[in-house]
């Protein structure tokens, strides 16, 4: 991704996008203008505003619409390991350069976390790899090697899941703690803690026969309950609730006239754009007298104008289409879910099943402990699709969710017959009568496969028209990010 960003940010012209671009304060060196020739391709749009973060603070009102955790980690990173290249390098180089490592890092974190995550909830080692190779071309993949906060909240969502499908509840909780300092989205996370202690519960109170009084009393149970979830969530929560704390007293206060001196340039900046500073003559913006004055929600209503049904306009349309690949994929996962097991969905997946109590757990997407990664799913895809800018769909729930890339690979070791064997010759496809017992020798043994992804790439006049759509979908807005995003033209 680093080599094709810098290709195609030398070959194709910057498009004049009117985005948050601030001046680079001071003047960039020769280093500084050669990584920026290198790299520049990777703080576009909002990278922008998590690089000046990491600069500069919350300098701007708008800025708080981005979570501290990443940018911190940014400059934690160029002060730190890349501390010795200073006299080469302005901090804003830095900071780019960290953002660049930092990904990288994270990316190959969150596959692996992916893959373990896949294992455990699967069971079944074969899909989990196909899952974990598709995030590695994932379709926002572009988002996971730029200057966003992609790729850390991806490896933070998915390693806090695995080591919940552990029992390591606490520690878990931790993660989707830190998660939530990343993106807004990671509030949602504590769904799975409370589903989780939810399903046991009721888990143990249907298991309960014969003698009954070995178990706690249910009073007991409750507050246990009660207070394990109450403590995690608050502990989700927390990062948030800091925050904007943190946004109130630096935007609604008085001013301590301990606020560093702001340059000329920016103070123009915010004079030429509207946008609006620190208080420091008394004048409040408008949610500081709110009930509950929370900026991340003002922003986005009134900055970008995100709220229910306001981007169904006739010119949005494009960005419509621009989503509809990954709306019909989480659409059609939910379906296909629902289908095979409607009564676990109707119960909620808290009615015990036979197989469980047989000790026989069943494998593969359609298996009863993917119930809450399904609706997870569609709660984010339902939620982006009728309140946000829907463009950012494809990263949103990319990042975000399993589903995407378990469903993909469902689909593609169910439907393509260059995947129901582990011969070499590929040219003899199994029978579809066969497909269910070599998927569960060969993909859900032991032994992990060798890779799928490039087995079917290198025989793509083979494999099935879906596998071309969904194989397409992924390296086309893998490519087709690098291309548009990198040059500020709208990729977002």
């Amino acid at each position: 991704s680093v080599f094709f960003q810098a290709l195609f940010n030398l070959l194709i012209p910057d498009h004049a996008a009117d985005a948050f671009s601030p001046p680079r304060l001071p003047e960039p060196g020769l280093w500084d203008l050669l990584l920026e020739q290198l790299l520049g391709g990777l703080s576009r749009w909002d990278a922008e505003h998590f690089l000046f973060i990491a600069e500069r603070g919350y300098l701007y009102e708008h800025n708080c619409a981005f979570f501290p955790l990443y940018p911190l980690a940014l400059r934690a990173l160029a002060e730190g390991a890349l501390w010795p290249l200073q006299r080469l390098l302005r901090l804003r180089s830095r900071l780019l350069l960290s953002a660049v490592l930092l990904n990288s890092l994270f990316s190959i974190l969150a596959a692996a976390a992916l893959y373990k995550l896949g294992c455990a909830v699967l069971r079944c080692r074969g899909l989990a790899f196909l899952a974990a190779l598709l995030f590695s071309l994932s379709p926002a993949n572009v988002f996971m090697a730029a200057a966003y906060s992609e790729s850390t909240f991806a490896f933070l969502a998915f390693s806090a899941m695995w080591q919940l499908e552990k029992g390591q509840s606490w520690l878990s909780g931790l993660l989707f703690s830190l998660a939530s300092g990343v993106r807004a989205n990671g509030l949602i996370n504590a769904g799975f803690f409370l589903y989780s202690r939810g399903k046991c519960f009721a888990l143990q109170l249907q298991g309960v026969s014969g003698p009954v009084r070995k178990l706690p009393p249910l009073w007991k149970q409750l507050l246990s309950l009660a207070s394990s979830a109450v403590l995690v969530c608050a502990g989700i929560f927390l990062p948030f609730a800091l925050f904007q704390y943190y946004a109130y007293v630096r935007f609604c206060g008085a001013g301590t006239g301990l606020e560093p001196t702001i340059p000329k340039p920016l103070l123009q900046l915010a004079l030429d754009k509207g946008y609006r500073l620190v208080a420091t003559d008394g004048d409040k913006p408008p949610w500081c007298s709110q009930r509950f004055p929370v900026v991340y929600s003002y922003i986005q209503d009134a900055y970008w104008n995100v709220g229910f049904l306001r981007y169904f306009e006739l010119r949005q349309i494009p960005n419509f289409l621009l989503a509809l690949p990954i709306t019909l994929l989480g659409s059609w996962a939910a379906w296909t879910y629902i289908i095979a097991n409607p009564r676990h969905c109707l119960t909620l997946g808290l009615e015990r099943r036979k197989s469980e109590e047989g000790g026989k757990p069943s494998a593969g997407f359609c298996c009863p402990a993917v119930f809450v990664y399904v609706v997870h799913a569609t709660v984010l895809l339902a939620f982006g699709f009728f309140c946000m800018h829907v463009q950012v769909l494809t990263r949103f729930l990319g990042s975000s969710s399993p589903i995407l890339y378990w469903f993909s690979a469902h689909l593609l070791q169910e439907r393509e017959p260059l995947l129901w064997s582990e011969g070499t010759d590929h040219q003899t496809a199994a029978p579809r009568s066969e497909q269910s017992l070599r998927g569960q020798s060969g993909s859900c043994g032991k032994r992990t496969p060798e890779n799928p992804v490039v087995r079917l790439l290198l025989n793509c006049r083979l494999i099935t028209p879906l596998g071309k759509c969904i194989l397409g979908f992924f390296l086309s807005f893998w490519l087709l990010g690098l291309i548009l995003h990198c040059n500020f033209l709208p990729w977002t």
